[in-house]
């Protein structure tokens, strides 16, 4: 078959048109696709820090009835209910009392989840700093301790829940990704 100019002109036309089809689409579709998804991911984050804020007044609600053993933590706006043990059942709602410390004098141990639960109480715990006030109130007692340490132990470590002579407050949770070790904040009652 012998190709004219007129023929070649049509096939170049057609071939233009293509391209020009081919390159429209990548330019006009697909921005307003990619608009699309930049619309809807903004959505959805701002539907989460929606929830995220209904959780926190959800958590405040839940929390607001303390009873009469909770403790505060001002430092990191913790106010928590306490219950006894530190089995996964109590620390599921609650922060824990290990059972074989103190309940006023003497050293009391904490414990609670810090991630993955719905109740999180000691979540911010890592941002404590020495000198940040513990309020524990337990009863009709109220007790106020100023932390003075905060260490990285071994989740064998137990010393630190030993009887002491001093009143003080000792909190314990888990460090993320790093199994075998745990957080503790110590601290000493002060004076009121």
């Amino acid at each position: 078959m012998l190709y004219t100019n007129r023929s070649i002109n049509l096939i170049s036309f057609i071939i233009t048109m293509i391209v020009f089809l081919i390159l429209n689409f990548c330019f006009f579709e697909m921005p307003k696709e990619s608009f699309e998804n930049i619309t809807n991911m903004i959505s959805e984050q701002f539907e989460k820090e929606k929830d995220n804020e209904k959780n926190e007044e959800i958590l405040e609600e839940k929390t607001l009835d303390l009873g009469n053993w909770y403790i505060e933590i001002p430092a990191i706006n913790l106010k928590a209910p306490i219950a006894e043990g530190t089995d996964t059942s109590t620390l599921n709602t609650k922060v824990g009392h290990f059972e074989e410390t103190e309940l006023i004098n003497g050293n009391v141990g904490l414990a609670a989840h810090n991630r993955g639960y719905e109740y999180n109480f000691f979540e911010n715990l890592k941002k404590i700093k020495k000198d940040d006030e513990i309020i524990y109130y337990y009863q009709n007692e109220k007790k106020i301790y100023a932390v003075d340490k905060i260490e990285i132990i071994e989740n064998t470590d137990w010393s630190y829940l030993e009887k002491t002579e001093e009143n003080k407050i000792t909190l314990i949770t888990c460090i993320e990704n790093e199994p075998l070790y745990r957080r503790c904040v110590q601290a000493t009652e002060i004076e009121n």
